[in-house]
């Protein structure tokens, strides 16, 4: 693209020659020509100076050291954002049906879906408009897949579940399996059957091998906007809501409800049956005990010491009980005391 137009693409303000090629955003480091680059934080003005990328989205307050042509932004990382999507180079197939696909005379897929190797789409499906269904995928009985949804190679929709539009599912993903669910006999395991399903709503993007269970009496769901990282699990009949976002390793047990604009860092545990506010963010490897009623950050955890520290105080928090007991002991004593001197 022209320079100047990915400027009337963002609502920039133009330094330089609107007429350069632009193909790809790199590092400011490692651009060259026909790249362009960002700059989020003033601190990499040294990199400003010599890079040699074709053009830089900078703040106002950057510009003055740029050193090739510019789109000045509020917010650059944005602006990368919005720009990395318009020179997207990731392949997209065309439409068509490969021969080996396996589809039910009772689906219904619109007349340009892209069905790749392998595909295995069953009876009464409804696959909408745009939608790319990769190699060696399965959608089960009854799935809906919103228009312009993909489905990278591998991804498992068991039945019933319902993606909503331009939903990303990346490969090894399984939407829809049974969540966990047991009543004691005897003592033995009686399963119980999940009869719920999964829903995502428009714009969710589901990393690589994440498990979302099916409800085990209502429905899973997960509202427009959220985005969940690789390797997640989300436990039956949780409810996320919409534009949260999870990062990696994390898991969320059944029941809970996540409220809106939420992030969890990576590898965050969540009990189950809790609920956690609109705007709470958690951070990494912390342990949701109780529920989050109020906006704001939260942590738990130790945080990293060498190990001949860590072993001393983990050898101390095993001391906190007695310890909490004799300072009460002494402050009743030392109240008894005061209490006398008062007397006198």
């Amino acid at each position: 693209m022209k320079l100047a137009e990915l400027a009337q693409q963002l609502q920039a303000r133009l330094v330089g020659d609107g007429d350069i090629d632009i193909r790809r955003v790199a590092d400011l480091r490692t651009a060259g020509i026909g790249d362009i680059s960002f700059l989020t934080s003033s601190e990499y003005r040294e990199h400003l100076a010599v890079t040699r990328a074709s053009a830089v989205m900078l703040k106002e307050a950057d510009h003055a050291g740029c050193p090739v042509a510019a789109l000045v932004v509020a917010s650059p990382y944005l602006a990368y954002a919005k720009v990395a999507q318009l020179l997207d180079p990731t392949p997209r197939p065309a439409a068509g049906i490969h021969p080996t696909a396996v589809i039910s005379p009772e689906a219904q897929l619109a007349s340009d879906v892209s069905v790749g190797p392998s595909a295995v789409i069953e009876r009464g499906c409804i696959v909408a408009s745009g939608a790319i269904i990769g190699s060696h995928c399965v959608l089960g009985e009854q799935v809906q897949l919103g228009a312009n949804s993909r489905l990278w190679p591998g991804v498992v929709l068991y039945h019933g579940v319902r993606l909503g539009e331009r939903c990303t599912v990346h490969s090894g993903t399984v939407i829809g399996s049974d969540g966990f669910g047991y009543a004691q006999e005897a003592g033995q395991w009686v399963k119980i059957p999940q009869t719920g399903t999964v829903v995502l709503g428009d714009d969710v993007e589901i990393g690589a091998n994440c498990t979302i269970d099916r409800g085990a009496l209502g429905d899973t769901v997960i509202a427009n906007g959220v985005k969940l990282d690789n390797l997640i699990h989300i436990a039956h009949n949780v409810q996320i809501g919409a534009h949260s976002a999870i990062a990696g390793c994390s898991g969320v047990a059944g029941s809970t409800v996540i409220g809106k604009q939420v992030t969890l860092a990576g590898r965050v545990s969540v009990l189950g049956h809790l609920t956690i506010c609109d705007n709470a963010h958690v951070t990494a490897c912390s342990l949701v005990n109780k529920s989050i009623t109020e906006p704001g950050a939260y942590s738990s955890g130790t945080t990293l010491q060498d190990n001949r520290s860590w072993r001393k105080s983990a050898a101390r928090f095993h001391q906190l009980d007695d310890l909490a007991r004799r300072l009460r002991r002494l402050e009743k004593q030392l109240g008894a005391g005061l209490d006398e001197n008062d007397n006198d």
